[in-house]
């Protein structure tokens, strides 16, 4: 076997350890601003805002406290809570920045702007400054993919491929399970709300964004998302129907 045909079997093999990867992963889709899984299943992905507990006079934590049972007795269904750290990404602050700069006509101004962003931008990068991200995920799956038993948790172990048929399963589905998700969506953001805090449904682009970055910590620093009416995916097809 000569150099080149070596070259190209290290090629395809790890083309194909890429997409075995692929084959496992239980996300389908995304649109709607509702994440589709493989199973047929839904999720709406809120984002919360956070407070500071120890800030709290004893009768606020004692309401905050209530609050949140009142929030989980209000719950008939699953939910999931996610806290996620990344380091701060201050990308677009530092860009809106740079707009300001150039309309700015003082050079003093201009040059006091200059260096604030060169301070900013280094003390974010040498600092490893972090953030934290607070989600509530809401799901709703429909009767086929509820668990029934252990053999059939191996085959959909064994057989993770995604097949036509299932897609246009979900195709169908979606529409009847939208509305209990939002009948759900509504229900948690009410809950929430009486706690003292704030939520946002994350839309498609930011759904996209947020699962691009946690399996991508790294590269997503240095290479941004495109917005997703910019992005195709190659060997994609359209089922209508």
């Amino acid at each position: 076997m000569n150099n080149n045909n070596k070259k190209e079997t290290v090629k395809n093999s790890k083309k194909a350890k890429g997409l075995s990867t692929q084959r496992y992963v239980h996300l389908s889709e995304v649109h709607d601003d509702t994440l589709v899984l493989k199973s047929g299943g839904l999720r709406t992905i809120l984002e919360v805002s956070s407070i500071n507990f120890n800030l709290k006079s004893e009768a606020e934590q004692q309401s905050i406290i209530s609050g949140y049972q009142r929030f989980l007795n209000a719950l008939n269904f699953p939910v999931q809570i996610q806290v996620k750290s990344r380091k701060l990404d201050i990308d677009l602050y530092i860009d809106s920045l740079r707009m300001k700069m150039k309309a700015l006509t003082n050079e003093l101004l201009r040059k006091q702007m200059a260096e604030y962003i060169e301070y900013v931008s280094k003390l974010v990068e040498y600092s490893d400054i972090m953030e934290k991200k607070f989600y509530v995920v809401v799901p709703v799956d429909p009767e086929r993919a509820k668990p029934k038993g252990v053999f059939d948790n191996f085959l959909k172990y064994i057989k993770p491929d995604d097949t036509v048929m299932e897609i246009i399963k979900r195709k169908k589905e979606f529409k009847n399970l939208k509305k209990e998700m939002d009948s759900r969506v509504g229900t948690v953001k009410a809950a929430l709300e009486n706690c003292g805090l704030s939520t946002r449904q994350l839309k498609t682009q930011e759904i996209i964004e947020l699962f691009y970055q946690s399996y991508n910590p790294t590269l997503s620093r240095t290479q941004k998302m495109a917005p997703v009416e910019e992005l195709s995916v190659e060997g994609s097809s359209r089922i209508d129907g």
